[in-house]
């Protein structure tokens, strides 16, 4: 193990509280809130004092979160309190940055390999008999891949997250292998990588990128970030700013043009690696990462729909990732994570999911296929033996949790209350997936006011107290979600014999519509599924007005026959729920009647309006 001969290391210890005192750069500033009863130390090294903040209990693992530029350690803080529980959690002013020093001159002091150096006295002095988990976001996610592939830090790493930073010698072989054997498609990668990259070329440039900094840019900074990343205010970013990224413009300087031009080939991963990647990151593509299991034999993937600052937008998702990683390792069986590898686990792996009409049918076929991805399952019908056997199911399949609930969707009271429960036992939905409905037939005349009010009460109520309750929820977290809601092609396909059916699926249509609107800005998407014919039970409950209760069952039982012969199965349906969910689709028609259906809606109503007036063969 390196015990990093030749670094002057030094320890003082001070609790996080209020302003204090120390020879960092910033010492009496008051440390953000966020880290607030945090043990605060400086590490000495390599002629610099590095600012260690420390939380949770030292005989637990030890997690090392290392910050991106032009951030400070901050912007770690609700990720920190998250994984305190459980980790000992340890966050470090990058040299230059919030409290620590910066190195004299600058040029030349911010090399990947004096940052390594800072790396391995920080683990040294926090965790210096058992190796450490490594998280990096941005630059912090750079220089962490140079601290898990060089030989000198093997064995002092247990575990590396990444997230919005690539390693610049895997880049520079991408790069290369673009160039010097290029295709149209290779090309249209490196073009547009080099267009997210253009603040690269504007930090290479002297003395300019500071002016900015400490003028307008660093004033500006927080309100861009509320802008156009949607990250909230509050102890990030701290006042040091402008210092801050006026001294990480030397991250690029000292280390861009170098690795790119002349990356190394032993860049090897010596420790199991988890990439999460933000598909909505406007300065890096998700092609960097094509090659990646070259370099990284253990790897574990995610995807999360989110922008660059990942830590301060989900860090409820990131700590859940990050804890699960870990616990993974420290447990002594990666094998694990095969488990779930649906083709959507690095994707839904560890979220929660709700949905209801959960007992058989479309909701079940959902909830299985959200738990072969990985998710965490809350299985909610009003038929508790058919959730709880949902929720059974679903963690044999690869859910790590499941649960029932028993609810009527129609009862706002229970539906708050279970939205209660949800929040306090499990957390904040990241999915909710109004399934919950029932079938009528019959025409207007014969269809009374109570039988209008049951269909309404559930496939239209239901849908919106399971939208109010939960959707508040997920906007008042603030890290997105998504809310789908099953609708029918019978949205817009009208018949004569589904008057009220018909009415509940085009009004939970257009709520999904009006929905998707008004939490689009909050990083919310919302779906509606429109089934077609699909081999449900919904046809042998179903009921027929205007008949008597033999004629009734023997419709039942003639649809139930007729949809069989169909023979579509439920799980195409809860693929398409997937899919809408990964793919932010506002309308899916399912079946291909349903997208039939939906075309002559939009481009040949009569013929629509024409079959509506079939007399259906029952």
């Amino acid at each position: 193990m390196n015990t990093g001969r030749g670094r002057d290391k030094g320890r003082d210890q001070r609790p996080v509280q209020g302003s204090g005192e120390g020879s960092g750069q910033g010492a009496g500033r008051e440390p953000g809130a966020g880290l607030a009863g945090a043990t605060e130390r400086w590490v000495r090294t390599g002629g610099i004092e590095l600012c260690v903040a420390e939380l949770g209990d030292r005989a637990h693992p030890t997690v090392v979160l290392v910050h991106g530029y032009p951030d400070s350690k901050e912007v770690w803080s609700e990720v920190a309190r998250g994984l305190a529980d459980r980790f000992h959690v340890v966050l470090y002013d990058v040299r230059g940055c919030g409290r620590s020093t910066a190195p004299q001159p600058l040029r030349g002091g911010f090399t990947l390999e004096k940052l390594t150096d800072d790396f391995l006295a920080v683990a040294d002095a926090v965790s210096p008999a058992r190796p450490v988990h490594l998280v990096g976001h941005d630059w912090g996610s750079v220089q962490a891949w140079e601290f898990a592939t060089v030989p000198r830090t093997e064995g002092r790493i247990a575990s590396f997250t990444t997230m919005s930073g690539p390693s610049l010698d895997h880049f520079g072989h991408w790069i290369k292998r673009r160039v010097t054997r290029p295709t149209p498609r290779r090309a249209a990668q490196l073009i547009n990588q080099g267009a997210k990259s253009w603040y690269v070329y504007m930090l290479h440039t002297p003395v300019l990128p500071e002016l900015a900094w400490k003028g307008p840019l660093g004033k500006r900074w927080p309100q861009i970030l509320q802008r156009v990343e949607k990250v909230a205010a509050g102890d990030y970013p701290t006042a040091s700013l402008p210092t801050d990224a006026a001294h990480g413009a030397w991250l690029y300087r000292d280390n861009v043009r170098s690795r790119l031009r002349r990356p190394r080939s032993d860049a090897y991963a010596h420790c199991p690696v988890q990439l999460i990647t933000p598909t909505g990151d406007a300065f890096l593509s998700q092609r960097l990462y094509d090659d990646l299991e070259q370099w990284a034999p253990r790897l574990v993937r995610r995807t999360l729909p989110a922008k660059h600052w990942v830590p301060r937008t989900r860090p409820d998702q990131l700590t859940s990732w990050i804890t699960e990683f870990i616990t993974t390792q420290e447990e002594g069986d990666p094998a694990k994570h095969a488990t779930t590898r649906g083709p959507y686990a690095d994707r839904f792996g560890g979220q929660l999911v709700l949905v209801t009409g959960a007992a058989s049918g479309i909701g079940r076929a959902t909830a299985f296929a959200f738990a072969e991805a990985g998710a965490r399952i809350i299985a909610v019908d009003r038929d508790a033996e058919g959730a709880a056997r949902t929720a059974e199911m679903s963690r044999l399949i690869g859910a790590p949790q499941a649960w029932s609930e028993v609810v009527d969707v129609s009862d706002e009271a229970a539906m708050e209350k279970l939205a209660d429960k949800v929040d306090t036992e499990y957390g904040t939905l990241d999915v909710l997936v109004n399934n919950a409905g029932i079938g009528l037939s019959g025409s207007f005349l014969e269809t009374s006011t109570e039988d209008w009010k049951k269909v309404l009460d559930v496939n239209l109520w239901g849908v919106i107290h399971g939208c109010r309750a939960f959707g508040r929820r997920m906007a008042e977290r603030g890290q997105g979600g998504h809310i789908v809601n099953t609708a029918s092609a019978a949205a817009f396909q009208p018949s004569k014999m589904l008057p009220a059916y018909s009415t509940s699926k085009a009004a939970v249509l257009m709520l999904s519509e009006c929905l998707r609107a008004e939490l689009a800005g909050q990083g919310i998407g919302v779906s509606a599924i429109c089934p077609g014919l699909v081999n449900t039970n919904i046809t042998a409950t179903a009921r027929f007005t205007g008949v008597s209760a033999e004629e009734e069952k023997r419709r039942q039982t003639k649809a139930a026959r007729m949809y069989g012969l169909r023979n579509y199965p439920p799980e195409k349906v809860a693929d398409a729920v997937l899919r809408a969910v990964v793919r932010n689709q506002a309308v899916v028609p399912v079946t291909p009647e349903a997208r039939g259906a939906h075309l002559l809606s939009r481009f040949a109503p009569r013929a629509l309006r024409a079959l509506a007036r079939m007399e259906p063969k029952l």
